[in-house]
C-alpha cells in the first residue's frame, strides 16, 4: 500500500511538472513571437527608408528623362500618409513623446521631432498632388524634385535620431509592465487599421513600387 501511494504521488508530481513545463514553453513561444514596442517602431522605419529609396529612384528617372508614371509617386505618398504619418507617427505622438515630456527627458529632441512630423505632412501633400502635368511643366517638375529631396533629407535625419537616441531611452522612462502594455497597444492599433498581417501587406505594396522603378532586386544597390 505504501508503494502504491509513492507511485501515485510520483505520478502526480510528474504530471504537475509536465503542466508547468508546457505552460512555460507556451509562454516562451508567445514572447518569442511578439514584436517589442521599440522593435516595432524600428521596423516601421524600415518601410519609410524603402519609400525614400523609391523617391530617390523616381527623382533620378525624372532628371534623366526615363519613363515614370505619376501613379508611382501618388501610391508612395499614400503609403507615407496612411502608414507612416497616420499610424506610425500617431503612435509616437500619443504613446512615446508624451512619456518623454512627462519625464522631462529628451525634451528639445522631442520638440523638433514633433515639428518635423507636421512639416512632413505638408511635403507629402505636395507629392501626393503629382500628375502627368507636373512632369510636363519644367517649373512644376523642379518643385516636385525639390520637395522630394527636402522630405528625404529631413526623414533620413529624423529616423536616424529616433533609432539611436530616442527609442533606446524608452526603457529608461517606463516600467516593464508599461512597456509590455505599450507593445499590446501598438499591435491592437495595427490590426485595427490594417487587419491581420497588415505590416506584411504594406511591405508588399512597397515592394511593388520598387519593382516599378527598378530597384526591387537588392543586387542593384551593389557597386559594380
Amino acid at each position: 500500500m505504501i508503494e502504491t501511494r509513492r507511485r501515485l504521488i510520483g505520478a502526480i508530481a510528474t504530471g504537475a511538472g509536465a503542466l508547468v513545463l508546457n505552460a512555460c514553453s507556451k509562454h516562451e513561444e508567445k514572447e518569442a513571437s511578439e514584436v517589442l514596442p521599440v522593435e516595432d517602431l524600428m521596423r516601421e522605419h524600415g518601410v519609410l527608408r524603402r519609400i525614400l529609396l523609391v523617391y530617390d529612384a523616381s527623382v533620378l528617372r525624372l532628371e534623366t528623362g526615363q519613363d515614370l508614371s505619376p501613379d508611382v509617386l501618388t501610391r508612395a505618398a499614400d503609403i507615407v500618409r496612411k502608414f507612416v504619418e497616420d499610424y506610425h507617427e500617431r503612435d509616437e505622438e500619443e504613446h512615446i513623446f508624451p512619456r518623454f515630456e512627462r519625464a522631462h527627458a529628451q525634451e528639445p529632441l522631442v520638440r523638433v521631432l514633433r515639428d518635423q512630423h507636421q512639416v512632413g505632412r505638408r511635403l507629402t501633400d505636395r507629392i501626393a498632388a503629382t500628375t502627368t502635368r507636373t512632369f510636363k511643366d519644367e517649373n512644376e517638375r523642379n518643385r516636385l524634385v525639390s520637395t522630394i529631396r527636402q522630405f528625404r533629407h529631413m526623414y533620413d535625419a529624423h529616423a536616424a535620431r529616433e533609432d539611436t537616441v530616442l527609442f533606446p531611452d524608452v526603457r529608461k522612462i517606463v516600467s516593464a509592465h508599461e512597456y509590455d502594455a505599450m507593445g499590446e497597444q501598438f499591435e491592437d492599433e495595427e490590426k485595427k487599421r490594417f487587419g491581420e498581417g497588415g505590416f506584411e501587406q504594406i511591405v508588399s505594396q512597397v515592394a511593388a513600387l520598387e519593382r516599378d522603378v527598378g530597384i526591387y532586386d537588392l543586387a542593384t544597390a551593389t557597386p559594380v
